[in-house]
């Protein structure tokens, strides 16, 4: 069972926006860990040629990124678990992005939605779909990298981030709000621990549930 279908899997039962947002669940694994996830489902459409499921390695909390992200003033930054929960409802919803080149962030070049996210130890992972209609490239592009899980990585995009202290060496984010999230190369990212993967059609259409 890959990882998106646990999310959703978690979220059985509940159905639509409205009911959706806002609303956390809160599981505790064998190891003690916790876990947080949120996720809103969409309705059944077998074979949409424009939902192409992905999920990925968003970010990694509590653990100072490998170099300074964009508009961090050079500063690598920390993102504390306690703003990353609070800030998953902002998640959903939220593009995914990609620049030409795959070096970078471009908020206008929007590929695809993210529809899941979950915090599970130190990762906050997320799920989705791109857009493989509108944008056909992107599917061959990655798969084509040689292995995505190899390759690609992410990078979030953020407002209203709060910073601790603005004179520390490390920055430390306690508060934030989540705006969107880039496709790139892993060696590109801030983060070089995170990932992004696409997924068959075919198991989107198992996991998701008909909304109401």
């Amino acid at each position: 069972m890959g990882h998106s279908e646990g999310l959703h899997r978690r979220s059985a039962g509940l159905a639509g926006w409205s009911e959706l947002a806002g609303r956390r669940d809160g599981l505790r694994g064998a190891a003690g860990l916790e876990m947080r996830a949120m996720a809103v489902e969409f309705p059944v459409v077998h074979g949409h040629p424009n939902r192409l499921p992905f999920e990925g390695v968003l970010t990694l909390v509590d653990v100072a990124s490998d170099k300074a992200p964009s508009g961090a003033k050079g500063h690598r930054v920390v993102l504390t678990r306690a703003a990353a929960e609070a800030a998953l409802p902002s998640l959903l919803g939220m593009a995914v992005d990609y620049k030409a080149g795959w070096d970078g962030h471009d908020a206008r070049q929007k590929c695809g939605i993210i529809t899941a996210a979950e915090l599970d130890g130190q990762k906050l992972t997320v799920a989705g779909y791109l857009f493989a209609r509108d944008f056909p490239e992107m599917e061959a592009k990655i798969q084509g990298s040689g292995g995505a899980s190899n390759l690609m990585g992410m990078s979030y995009e953020l407002a209203d981030a709060h910073v601790a202290d603005m004179r520390a060496q490390v920055w430390t984010l306690t508060r934030a709000t989540f705006t969107g999230a880039a496709i790139l190369l892993r060696e590109k990212a801030a983060y070089r621990s995170t990932s992004f993967r696409v997924k068959r059609p075919a198991a989107a259409g198992r996991r998701a549930a008909v909304a109401r």
